[in-house]
């Protein structure tokens, strides 16, 4: 295997870990609201009226606030991964995309202060906004990646200079578009799927309800997308093996769901996101971005790449710093391992009564981080 094939793989695990590391952060992020819903009850009126119950998105959002921000790491390394080692894929990649990822980085600021912002100020007007915030970040962000990705293999107007000759529009195909409504479904189900292993009582049966009802019209999706995805490059044999996973998962995890095994069912949207994301590098391959004005024009691994005493500098690094992250990493998730309860929450009136009785129940910076600890 050359360097610059090494280095195009670590790209895509890259991608494909934030997806799946981030995936069920972004999840809990468009389904706190949800999950974070009383039972109807009635109003002055008389009428059925669904309340919100903040303590319930307090719980929601505790299952992410030990870790979102690591997840979110894995992009930055992605991005400077490309800059690294393939310097002109980043160069026409990024500047071509580049509305659509300032885009991203306003839905990525957006939702991180919202989770560290929610709790400063008890008031509900306050709290409504941020989680505007929440929800709108955790949607746009996984879409506009998904959006990303499919662009890259239906590829998009590629001059011989290597520079980005299209529009806004151009970034626009239906294919690109589909992909980053699968890849938001995926986040859906995955999310639910981490809520249903991260907490126990009502909220759970919310998280696995959820799950079920949504985890048809997502395996639905990619389906169509994996079928998309091999149609419209013409390949088959190994190249088709990540999409027929991502489908077989996908089937799984519905069918763990129901049989209320959390766990398996987790470890099942945690594969799916992972085998649809390494389908689209698979196919890829070895081109890193298709050319719609024709494939003479398509950026490829060896076109891109840095020089090779570059790459075995960074193969060096990578070696010694990886695994380091990945221990550091799976650390955090064994200390924070245990399920959430409503008990574990602090929400305003305990923190008045603790104030007024002894030390505070939780010390961390931010709402999410305080409610975990």
């Amino acid at each position: 295997m050359t360097l610059t094939a090494f280095w195009f793989i670590v790209i895509a695990v890259l991608w494909t870990g934030f997806l799946v590391l981030e995936g069920f952060d972004f999840g809990v992020g468009m389904l706190a609201g949800i999950v974070g819903r009383n039972r109807a009850g009635r109003n002055k009126a008389g009428r059925n009226k669904a309340g919100q119950d903040d303590t319930g998105r307090r719980v929601a959002l505790a299952t992410i606030g030990p870790v979102w921000d690591a997840n979110e790491v894995w992009l930055i390394v992605a991005a400077a991964g490309m800059f690294a080692a393939f310097p002109s894929w980043y160069a026409t990649m990024f500047s071509g995309f580049y509305p659509a990822f300032v885009l991203l980085l306003v839905a990525l600021i957006g939702r991180g202060m919202s989770l560290e912002f929610r709790g400063k100020h008890d008031t509900a007007r306050w709290r409504r906004s941020w989680d505007v915030a929440l929800t709108g970040g955790s949607l746009i962000a996984p879409f506009l990646v998904g959006v990303t990705l499919g662009d890259l293999l239906h590829g998009v107007p590629i001059g011989a200079d290597q520079e980005y000759a299209g529009n806004l529009t151009d970034l626009l195909s239906p294919y690109a578009l589909f992909t980053g409504i699968t890849v938001v479904a995926l986040c859906l189900l995955h999310g639910s799927a981490f809520l249903a292993l991260k907490t126990v009582g009502d909220i759970r049966e919310r998280a696995v309800g959820l799950a079920g009802r949504i985890s048809p019209v997502v395996a639905g999706a990619v389906v169509a997308f994996a079928v998309w995805t091999q149609v419209s490059t013409g390949h088959g044999g190994a190249d088709a093996i990540p999409a027929a996973v991502a489908v077989t998962a996908v089937a799984a995890a519905g069918w763990l769901i129901r049989q209320g095994r959390d766990g398996a069912a987790f470890a099942a949207t945690s594969l799916t996101m992972a085998a649809a994301v390494s389908s689209i590098f698979v196919n890829l391959y070895p081109r890193v971005m298709v050319s719609t004005l024709g494939s003479a024009t398509d950026l490829t691994v060896t076109d891109t790449s840095s020089s090779s005493y570059s790459l075995r500098v960074m193969t060096v690094v990578a070696a010694v710093l990886f695994p380091v992250v990945l221990l550091y990493q799976g650390w955090t998730y064994h200390v924070f391992r245990r399920r959430i309860s409503r008990a574990d929450v602090v929400t305003p009136a305990r923190r008045t009564q603790a104030s007024a009785t002894g030390p505070p129940a939780a010390t961390g910076n931010s709402d999410s981080q305080q409610e975990a600890t």
